[in-house]
């Protein structure tokens, strides 16, 4: 399977995928109803696609006695249908664990039409990079692949250049998502693409939620055999940006902007950068090594009345103490970069529509 035209040309523009969280309710049973409202909510915000089934949803959605993957991924497809965008969205779904389980779930998004599967290695410490490569090469026998470089925090390991060198040259590799929240690792990466065959094949995102905007103002020169190439950050596949969505849109426009213009960067956005970086700070509770980092999400999305609760498939995934009031403060602080206006005046159309759609399919 290969990617489609219109989904590579965006995805090569660059655009932003937040990572979709998981709404459960009190009892910890999956919320269909805010499950779709957060799928509208991010394309209404003009979000270039989601992902589903990656971190951030919660990878024990894959546990026997849990059992959700296939049910959290059609419900995305469903309310994407009943939205009925007139432009591109690119679908991404999460595959995880061993090389069979990640194949079979590669054929479970190929079956619900998703585009492209984020390839993680989360649990997989303890695997060589050749078994790694190898694990990515059957996956991508049946799914275009977005490459995932995991921060070793939440699961990941890291990862050599020559691993993301040999990793590009995996014929139905379309991008690679960095996120080591390490900018040295951060920088092999890009070289690994720039002196690889394929370099410009390959669109290269940022998933580092600690420097997302200088990651995306930067243009990398890579002096390779062929010469100096240079390589953009084109847009983000993110955590953080499962909040505060439509601000996050606006930024990247600028960004855009800002880049084609050939001028000066304005050292206003340097200091943006750290703004944002600050909120991420208290969004994935990094006081406490990121422990509150799924729940600090659904926290901003229960005010903005996206979500019931915080609710976490595990009891003992919630906020840590004084997570709240941290978040607290970068609203405060920061009361530019969120888009509780836009969500309320939005959230009972979106929820009007979700419960006609689901009436006249019932």
């Amino acid at each position: 399977m290969k990617l489609s035209e219109e989904i590579k040309e965006l995805l090569f523009e660059g655009t932003v995928i937040p990572a979709h969280p998981l709404a459960l309710d009190a009892n910890r049973q999956l919320d269909e109803f805010h499950q779709r409202l957060l799928t509208r909510y991010y394309a209404a915000s003009g979000a270039g696609g989601i992902a589903v089934g990656v971190h951030t949803t919660q990878f024990e959605i894959r546990d026997p006695e849990i059992n959700l993957y296939e049910k959290v991924l059609s419900l995305a497809v469903s309310e994407v249908e009943s939205i009925g965008l007139d432009r591109p969205f690119i679908k991404v779904a999460g595959v995880s664990g061993s090389t069979e389980q990640a194949v079979n779930e590669a054929k479970i998004a190929r079956k619900l039409g998703y585009d492209i599967v984020l390839v993680s290695i989360n649990g997989l410490k303890d695997w060589s990079e050749e078994d790694l490569l190898d694990r990515a090469r059957q996956i991508g026998e049946h799914m275009p692949l977005f490459g995932f470089y995991l921060q070793t925090s939440v699961g990941g390991k890291v990862l050599t250049e020559n691993f993301w060198k040999e990793f590009a040259e995996i014929p139905n590799v379309y991008a690679i998502k960095i996120a080591p929240f390490n900018r040295y690792q951060s920088i092999e990466v890009v070289r690994a693409v720039c002196n690889s065959s394929r370099c410009n094949d390959i669109a290269i995102y940022t998933g580092n939620d600690d420097n997302i905007l200088n990651d995306l103002l930067t243009t990398y020169r890579i002096n390779t055999e062929r010469g100096i190439v240079d390589k953009d950050i084109v847009g983000g596949l993110l955590g953080h940006w499962a909040v505060w969505t439509e601000k996050a849109v606006k930024l990247l426009n600028h960004v855009k902007k800002v880049k084609l213009s050939g001028g000066q960067m304005n050292r206003d956005l340097l200091t943006k950068n750290i703004e944002v970086t600050d909120s991420n700070a208290a969004f994935f509770d990094t006081k406490n090594n990121f422990k509150g980092c799924i729940a600090g999400i659904h926290e901003v999305l229960r005010r903005q009345g996206l979500l019931k609760g915080i609710w976490c498939l595990d009891p003992n995934e919630t906020l840590s103490v004084g997570q709240a009031e941290e978040i607290d403060r970068v609203y405060k602080d920061y009361p530019e970069l969120n888009d509780d206006a836009f969500v309320k005046d939005h959230l009972e159309e979106w929820s009007q529509k979700i419960k006609a759609s689901t009436l006249s399919v019932n």
